[in-house]
């Protein structure tokens, strides 16, 4: 670790030593001979101390508002609520099981807020195509209002729902 952190010093002093160079240039014009010790000056005494300061406080600050930023974008666009609604009788016991929680047929309770048979639950689905149907007392129920059903492995239909 320690040999990586010396070659990422001499890295930032390259472009920093480049800076000071300027205005020692017109000192370099009148003696051609002292060019050469003003070139082994510089990586020792002005690059050690100032790129050591600024390259410390240069990537930490542009590192912090990049990773924040990142996971903020990622995770609004990648799920969409999507509300299932299925009719029942008044009292029942319904549920949602599809591709997104593992088929389990106890892991959504769907519910009748106001009383009329009409059960809903609301997912945050992932863009993709999903497979779905009810569980309602036990027994599991393709989608009767949805219009893109596939057959399963039990010979029987999975209703569909795409979320773009």
């Amino acid at each position: 670790m320690a040999t990586t952190k010396k070659t990422t010093k001499p890295a930032a002093k390259a472009p920093k030593a480049a800076a000071p160079k300027a205005p020692r240039a017109t000192k370099k014009a009148k003696p051609a001979e002292p060019a050469l010790d003003l070139f082994a000056e510089e990586p020792a005494k002005p690059a050690a101390k100032a790129p050591k300061a600024a390259t410390t406080k240069a990537p930490k600050a542009p590192a912090k508002p990049k990773a924040a930023k990142a996971p903020a974008k990622a995770a609004e666009p990648t799920t969409t609520n999507v509300t299932f609604r299925i009719r029942a009788e008044v009292g029942s016991k319904v549920f949602l099981a599809g591709s997104f929680n593992g088929w389990d047929p106890t892991d959504k309770p769907m519910k009748d807020a106001e009383g009329n048979g009409v059960f809903t639950c609301t997912v945050a689905l992932p863009k993709g195509r999903h497979e779905y149907k009810f569980v309602i007392n036990g027994a599991w129920c393709a989608d009767p209002e949805c219009t893109d059903w596939v057959s399963n492995d039990m010979g029987t239909l999975n209703s569909v729902k795409v979320v773009d």
